[in-house]
């Protein structure tokens, strides 16, 4: 527990420091780490603890990254993800393979290793960056995954290398063989029944309307796929990505969003720390030189070859130099592909340090980086002149539906006759089966959760229609939505006026069942009674316009809505 304060005291101590000057949450991180750790002042000890569960942190995050892309998205990508990672990787390690060969003077087979370990780049680190920036969606910032995404999927054969290294031979060669079949096979079974399997199950939970087994439930899905595909050999961070694409069209998915993204946070951000607590200045004083110059060595190496990919790859020169300098740090799998490659006698004695070291040290140096790259990027698109985001529509900004039930589906089938575009979310698994059986875009999800809001886009939403009918729903999913749009129009149902009233003070515009369902019968009712239509239209909208008048600010009216004339 004690260690656990600590923890929490010191990043929110060096994230609030680091973001006032403008060096971001990740370098805090990273600096509390480094000062609390055993190299440090030793306040918490436990650091390959509490590494291994950051690194649940990065498997959360690739689950993220992987719900944002579906499968036809990512064959679009077929070109980025083999040409422009495959070139990277291949080059960038050939380059520090011959280097390490003629300029350290390592054997062959571990030089290639080393060389290979090095060219990956942290996918925790890049990854966070473009969340943070939104620029994911961007050319650079699909790019650059591609790039990771290449890396995370040479996880394989770059195990396999150090095998062969410690073994060689023709039974190194089998096995390797053996592991390549087991891992396709475990991968084909994962996508086969994680399509046709994940569906139903979540479906049952979620009749169930407990939110505490949905998120127990979402972290099961995450988890156990990710273990499932560890035990293949691939990374747990590959199997968190197929599991984000197998939800990438279900229904369910913005939930999930939601109930993954506080653990996503707090445990990436552990993950930083326990790169901190790496950091041994005894060893860095020690051969301060060779990690120094190491280090600089790798960025500059990594981010020219890079950058000369990217625009080989056709992305214009702000572009690449983001791209370069993004991915120009060694990455966390350097750890893992490092130590196996010590325990299994294949580096030299007096290597492992060093190495970790510079890999360490490089992550640390990338947000510095990352700040350098976007200096040289306004500098070529021009001195004075903003550069304007990247951001890749979607599509067009869409009108969303709190709650699917009979109101909402008819407002649905309203905005489909005019061609609007829509989606809508609820907590109804049946509402939502009907819903997407007719081919609408329906969600699972808890509109009065702020979570949710983010995952369904709040910040393209043009119109927030909210047909819930208990009162206390309503009014969560009000303030929710104004906490992030403050500005975006509300329209809501009441079941009567004293409920509207309540709702209007709010500042979003209402329509009470009771006072429509009166009018409307009232109207009727004269009709029968031979009442002028003239008469009849005269008195209704003196009726309508004087209660809607007392159920809402006319500042909130638009010029043509009833209690706002003359459009005041």
């Amino acid at each position: 527990m004690t260690e656990i304060i600590i923890l929490l005291a010191a990043a929110v101590a060096a994230v609030l420091i680091f973001t006032r000057v403008g060096l971001g949450a990740t370098l805090g991180y990273l600096a509390a780490g480094a000062v609390i750790g055993p190299n440090g002042l030793a306040l918490v000890q436990n650091m390959d603890t509490i590494h291994h569960i950051g690194e649940l942190g990065v498997v959360f995050l690739l689950f993220l990254i992987g719900i944002e892309i579906k499968p036809q998205r990512l064959w679009v990508m077929r070109r980025l993800v083999f040409g422009f990672g495959g070139a990277q990787l291949l080059i960038t390690g050939a380059l520090f393979t011959l280097v390490a060969y003629y300029a350290v003077s390592l054997t062959f087979s571990v030089a290639i290793i080393v060389g290979f370990g090095l060219a990956l780049s942290s996918t925790a680190f890049g990854l966070q960056i473009l969340a943070e920036r939104n620029q994911l969606t961007a050319h650079w910032g699909r790019a650059s995954f591609s790039v990771l995404l290449f890396q995370d999927l040479s996880v394989v054969p770059l195990l396999a290398l150090v095998s062969l290294a410690a073994a060689g031979g023709i039974d190194a060669m089998e096995s390797m063989e053996l592991a390549a079949l087991k891992a396709g096979g475990i991968f084909l079974a994962i996508l086969v029944g994680g399509h046709f399997a994940i569906g139903p199950a979540l479906k049952m939970i979620a009749r169930t309307r407990s939110k505490e087994v949905f998120t127990a439930a979402a972290l099961l899905l995450v988890l156990g796929i990710a273990m499932a595909m560890e035990k293949a050999g691939l990374s747990m961070a590959m199997g968190a990505f197929v599991a984000g694409m197998l939800l990438s069209d279900n229904e369910f998915r913005h939930q999930i969003e939601a109930d993954v993204e506080p653990f996503r946070g707090l445990l990436l951000g552990l993950f930083f720390m326990s790169v901190g607590m790496a950091l041994d200045a005894g060893v860095v004083s020690r051969d301060l030189g060779l990690i120094v110059g190491g280090t600089v060595a790798l960025l500059a190496a990594k981010a020219a070859l890079i950058f000369i990919l990217a625009r080989g790859f056709r992305l214009d020169t702000p572009a690449a130099f983001r791209s370069a300098f993004l991915l120009s740090q060694a990455g966390e799998f350097g750890f893992v592909l490092f130590t196996l490659a010590d325990n299994s006698g294949v580096l030299p004695a007096g290597i492992l340090e060093p190495l970790l070291s510079i890999i360490v040290l490089s992550m640390a140096l990338t947000p510095l980086m990352m700040k350098l790259g976007d200096k040289l990027a306004r500098g070529v698109a021009g001195s004075g002149r903003a550069i304007a985001k990247e951001i890749a529509d979607d599509g067009e900004q869409k009108v969303v539906i709190a709650g699917y039930g009979r109101v909402g589906e008819t407002v649905g089938r309203l905005l489909s006759a005019t061609e609007q575009p829509w989606l809508a979310v609820d907590m109804d698994v049946e509402h939502i089966a009907r819903g997407r059986s007719n081919g609408n875009e329906i969600y699972f999800g808890d509109a009065s959760r702020q979570e949710v809001l983010r995952a369904i886009g709040i910040g393209k939403i043009k119109l927030m229609i909210v047909t819930l009918d208990e009162p206390k729903a309503v009014e969560k999913t009000i303030h929710a939505v104004r906490q992030l749009r403050p500005k975006l129009p509300i329209i809501t149902r009441a079941r009567d006026v004293p409920t509207a009233e309540n709702y209007a003070e709010l500042g979003v515009q209402v329509v009470p069942e009771t006072l429509e369902a009166s009018l409307q019968l009232g109207a009727i009712s004269l009709k029968v009674l031979e009442v002028e239509d003239t008469e009849l239209d005269e008195i209704l909208e003196e009726f309508r316009t004087d209660n809607y008048r007392r159920l809402r600010p006319s500042s909130s009216l638009p010029p043509d809505s009833p209690g706002n004339e003359d459009g005041k």
